[in-house]
């Protein structure tokens, strides 16, 4: 074998010597965020204390809670305030780890770092499914945030509340954490933490959601308003439970322009999957209702290919307008559409399924037998189908006229749409979303604070003295080169 080869080949380690390397990685990281989040407090910048929270999730993978017990050791100051030396405890002891003394060479730690220290705790907790100990830090943590209210603390406080109320979600009591969130959705928005606010709108309308409570879900929403510049994440899943509290509420307009919306605010990636399927879901069933008929495109995206089968076999009934294949779609999906909570919305489609069997029978015949719509339509009697159809006709789905005398339906000549004012309706409602949709995206530019124009500034004085010591370089060579000269003529 050449050297070349040994150079290049990888050497193993020990399972031990890769333990203390992930323990020392870990510990480099996380007091790069820390430093972040000292930075971002001195300065009063929030977005280094974005760019700390955007690595959470890649350390919620290899979080040990003896590494993040060293790194709390560090701040173990008697200087510390009294309720964030009371939070750091706690966490030690939510994570099964020994306090440290108090030590004069400790750090001081401010709030914001000890909430980050708490949620890094939440995670780990929450891996570990001990709910009963995560409830009881999430509400220490939350006690300290009701004490400490300062602009810096927004991003990660919003953060320990969705932790907070997931802990008791999952242990099967939602309902007790609805009066402290309710509390601090007032506190938020006195002291205008926005995101925190969004937030907490979100987990209250899951919160009502959960227990099937729409009215009070809607009327905290009609009270509340949603921040304009909330991140895009909250802002999807706002728009989500809008949109299911909507459909429930029979606003099927709103509830289809807050799913749309939703669909195009939540990215489209694999770890968004769920969400995008859920809100698929909601949205077809709508569009449905409405008398639409979902795009195909939709049912044939990877991700939503498989869990929306059993709604593309709805849609299909109801495109048709087979009252039968619609009943046989119900029964074999019943337990699925029980498991989505949509089986109220699904069996509203009844009504859609007729409507849209008339219109096809309506397109199709010029005259038609009230007998044999009943047949096609599989209904009871010539009384129902005369019912349905004179209903139809009243709503606008048909334009026909009914002979009650000779028991026929005559559909009336059909018009060119292109000479109504529906184009101009549908091309005005598409300019309206892509001006809101330019506006949105100019109001949700950030840029960075001042901090960068103080760097600038070091760089030009640094070239600057590089460019000075150049040109004394130069001129040293350059009598050197003259005393050289001279010596040369006296030899």
């Amino acid at each position: 074998m050449s050297n070349n080869e040994g150079a290049t080949m990888e050497v193993e380690l020990t399972p031990e010597q890769k333990q203390a390397e992930e323990r020392r990685i870990l510990t480099e990281d996380l007091n790069r965020n820390v430093k972040f989040l000292e930075r971002g407090i001195a300065a009063s910048e929030v977005h280094y204390i974005h760019r700390a929270l955007r690595t959470v999730l890649a350390l919620r993978k290899r979080l040990q809670p003896e590494v993040l017990a060293e790194i709390i050791a560090g701040y173990a100051s008697p200087s510390n305030q009294k309720t964030v030396s009371d939070c750091l405890s706690s966490i030690l002891e939510a994570l099964g780890q020994q306090r440290p003394a108090a030590s004069s060479t400790a750090k001081v730690c401010e709030p914001e770092v000890c909430m980050y220290f708490g949620l890094l705790a939440q995670l780990f907790l929450l891996d570990a499914k001990e709910f009963e100990r995560g409830a009881q830090l999430s509400n220490v943590l939350v006690a300290m945030v009701s004490s400490t209210q300062r602009r810096t603390l927004d991003s990660v406080v919003s953060r320990v509340f969705f932790y907070y109320s997931r802990f008791f979600e999952v242990s099967g009591h939602l309902s007790d954490a609805r009066t402290l969130l309710l509390n601090a959705l007032q506190t938020a928005t006195l002291a205008n933490m926005k995101e925190t606010k969004a937030m907490l709108l979100t987990l209250l309308l899951r919160n009502y959601m959960h227990y099937k409570l729409y009215d009070q879900a809607e009327r905290l929403a009609a009270k509340t308003t949603f921040p304009a510049d909330a991140p895009n994440n909250l802002l999807a899943r706002y728009l989500y439970y809008m949109g299911r509290i909507e459909a429930i509420q029979l606003n099927y307009s709103q509830a289809q322009m807050h799913l749309l919306e939703a669909t195009r605010k939540a990215p489209s990636n694999a770890a968004t999957a769920g969400f995008q399927q859920m809100v698929h879901k909601i949205y077809v069933i709508v569009e449905l209702l409405m008398g639409n008929i979902p795009e195909r495109s939709i049912f044939r995206v990877p991700i939503l290919k498989k869990p929306l089968q059993p709604y593309f076999e709805l849609t299909q009934a109801v495109r048709v307008g087979d009252l039968a294949q619609f009943q046989d779609v119900v029964r074999r999906y019943q337990e699925k559409f029980l498991e989505d909570q949509v089986l109220v919305l699904v069996q509203r489609l009844r009504h859609n399924v007729i409507k849209a069997g008339i219109r096809s029978i309506s397109i199709a015949y010029s005259r038609i037998s009230l007998r044999d719509i009943c047949i096609k339509l599989h209904l009871d009697s010539e009384e129902d189908a005369e019912y349905i159809v004179a209903k139809a006709i009243r709503d606008g789905v048909i334009d026909a006229n009914i002979d009650h005398e000779k028991g026929y339906v005559k559909s009336a000549e059909i018009h060119n749409v292109y000479a109504t004012s529906e184009p101009q309706h549908a091309f005005d409602r598409r300019i309206t979303f892509c001006l809101n949709l330019y506006n949105e995206s100019v109001k949700s530019m950030r840029y960075p604070g001042g901090d960068h124009r103080k760097e600038l500034a070091y760089a030009d004085e640094a070239i600057k003295r590089e460019r000075e010591y150049a040109h004394e370089l130069e001129n040293e060579d350059f009598d050197d080169d003259v005393d050289g000269d001279a010596m040369d003529q006296d030899l």
